[in-house]
């Protein structure tokens, strides 16, 4: 059997379905798994021991000059690779206009069928063409985690039980020396992860510092990783505040895996380094200044937690669940 995953953005989310494909892999070991995905995060994707082949897209590149020869190209290039396979079953993950375009456009066997969500859940997204598209609907639970919707959907499909653990199935790509990329991590090395994508998730400052002397006074040393000029500066700035904290060089996601494996844990707020955080299973604090941390933070387990306040959570509540994470990971 093959089947085809329809998820293409956002770094969080494309993470969060990674448990699914290995729920997949497990119940089903013969399967072959292929994924479309942004571009930006095929790499990422190429290291989920799921996934045989990624199919790569540029949607969101695509949107701003749609009648460029350039688009018209590579959208003709983008179909002949998704139709080149025909799938016993195409998934739709995201549950949006954009995945239901894809999954419509893939070519299904004789007997092939798309499958996809029938309703939104409590702070995801849905659009109505997931339902026209697909030849069965599936419901899942209206409050859901981001993982657990995956995962539901695609027991759903395929008619099995849910594992009892959560596996994101990321390998390490090989080893290489660059001079784009850390070669070592010093043992004891807490990342902060200070960067995301929204202004509202960011954590002041002077926290950043306050918490990054405790870790430091804790015997631990620092690493601030970013990924655009801004959180460059943040990172700098930091650093000059916490003497001996290192600014990592800006790391591909794929890239960012292994240095991030070999930290002694990982502090950061929400975004997709901290989801990468996640699925490696390091001792890990997420910090929220919404009440979301349900939805989209760590699962249950000691080692990982997620603390929400208002405006921010505080310096003193995030050393206590770092405290907590470090002594269940020892």
């Amino acid at each position: 059997m093959r089947v085809l995953i329809v998820k293409l953005s956002s770094l969080g989310d494309v993470i969060h379905t990674m448990p699914a494909v290995m729920d997949l892999r497990q119940r089903m070991p013969q399967v072959q798994i292929d994924w479309v995905v942004e571009r930006s995060f095929a790499p990422l994707v190429q290291c989920c021991t799921a996934v045989q082949q990624v199919i790569p897209c540029d949607l969101r590149r695509w949107r701003r000059t749609p009648w460029s020869a350039q688009t018209r190209r590579e959208w003709a290039a983008f179909r002949q690779a998704l139709q080149t396979q025909a799938y016993d079953r195409v998934v739709d993950l995201q549950g949006l206009s954009k995945s239901a375009l894809v999954s419509w456009l893939a070519r299904l066997t004789p007997a092939g069928e798309r499958h996809a969500m029938a309703r939104r859940t409590e702070g995801s997204g849905y659009e109505a063409p997931t339902r026209w598209v697909a030849d069965v609907a599936h419901t899942q639970p209206w409050h859901s985690h981001a993982c657990d919707r995956g995962r539901l959907l695609m027991a759903q499909v395929f008619n099995y039980a849910l594992p009892d653990t959560v596996d994101f199935g990321l390998r390490l790509p090989a080893a290489t020396v660059q001079a784009d990329e850390p070669v070592a991590v010093t043992p004891g090395t807490v990342a902060l992860v200070h960067g995301t994508s929204r202004d509202d998730k960011l954590w002041p400052f002077d926290h950043w510092v306050a918490l990054g002397q405790r870790l430091q006074a804790q015997g631990h040393a620092l690493a601030l990783p970013h990924g655009n000029d801004a959180e460059l500066a943040r990172s700098q700035a930091l650093a000059q505040a916490l003497p001996g904290a290192v600014v990592w060089p800006r790391l591909a996601l794929d890239r960012m895996l292994r240095p991030l494996s070999q930290c002694a844990g990982v502090i950061g707020v929400d975004s997709g380094p901290s989801h990468l955080a996640v699925a490696l299973h390091l001792p890990h604090v997420q910090l929220y200044n919404f009440d979301t941390a349900w939805r989209t933070g760590p699962p249950s387990v000691p080692h990982q937690q997620a603390v929400f306040g208002q405006p921010c959570p505080t310096v003193d509540a995030v050393w206590a669940a770092w405290q907590v994470c470090e002594s269940a990971a020892s």
